[in-house]
């Protein structure tokens, strides 16, 4: 970098003496002082950079540092029953029917609403009925088990808005200096989002027709358990053949599933 005598970069702005000044070449004597109407052009072009430079930093920041979200909230892709851990099979009936727990964080991106912080856990339930005849749900029971023996239905969307905190569906408070008055946050829309999850993603099949399978979410109430899946299965019976007869009822252990699980995170 070419300086002047005095030291300075030639042809740089420099701020000297309570000045912006500039060396316009190696052999000049004195500075040229900027007059008040181009300092004030000067200070916002240094301005301007500043905000763009802080602008990039923050775009590479969400880029490289948060997770890419889905930009839709669509369904997992139909695998076969038997493609999970958690699954029971009835080799004579030709039905194989998983289970699936939505218990973390990642899994809950799928979601429009956080559940698992609310104590609702989604459970992924799969049909694969390889049979050469139809199987029946229209009145199937399928109940969550706890290790204590407890039978927990699965929840409406109705039931799961009744879970939402109460400083939610009201709105948080900002609080302001005396003797203004806090300000109420608008409450979030969660209730909208529950009934659009439960629109995409619940289970609504009635019939599973030969070689087909048949997918979707159930939701529990598990917030007074501190360990949900530990012990627990998943009891589904009255499930009927295309003649009106009862199958063999089936019970899924979660415990399949955090084995799998665990030994994945090792």
């Amino acid at each position: 970098m070419v300086r002047s005598a005095s030291g300075l970069p030639v042809g740089d702005w420099v701020f000297r003496n309570h000045k912006i000044i500039q060396t316009p070449d190696a052999g000049a004597r004195g500075l040229k002082t900027l007059k008040p109407g181009a300092l004030i052009e000067f200070c916002l072009m240094g301005m301007t950079r500043l905000i763009r430079f802080g602008a990039l930093m923050a775009a590479s920041f969400v880029a490289v540092v948060l997770p890419a979200f889905p930009a839709d909230h669509t369904p997992p892709r139909v695998q076969p029953a038997t493609d999970f851990a958690a699954v029971e099979v009835h080799a004579d009936e030709k039905l194989a029917i998983a289970a699936e727990p939505y218990d973390t964080k990642d899994k809950m991106e799928l979601f429009r609403v956080d559940y698992i912080s609310h104590g609702v856990l989604p459970v992924r339930l799969i049909v694969t009925n390889d049979s050469n005849r139809p199987i029946s749900l229209r009145d199937a029971r399928i109940l969550y088990v706890t290790a204590k023996g407890d039978r927990i239905q699965a929840a409406d969307a109705e039931d799961v808005e009744r879970l939402m905190t109460l400083k939610e569906k009201q709105g948080a408070k900002i609080p302001l200096p005396a003797p203004l008055p806090s300000v109420r946050m608008k409450p979030k829309a969660s209730d909208k989002n529950i009934e659009q999850d439960f629109d995409t993603f619940e289970f609504q099949a009635l019939v599973v027709e030969p070689h087909t399978t048949r997918a979707g979410f159930l939701f529990y109430d598990v917030s007074g358990l501190s360990h949900p899946l530990r012990g627990a299965l998943l009891n589904l019976h009255t499930i009927k053949d295309a003649d009106g007869r009862d199958l063999f009822y089936f019970e899924i252990p979660f415990d399949k599933y955090l084995k799998t699980k665990s030994s994945q995170m090792n």
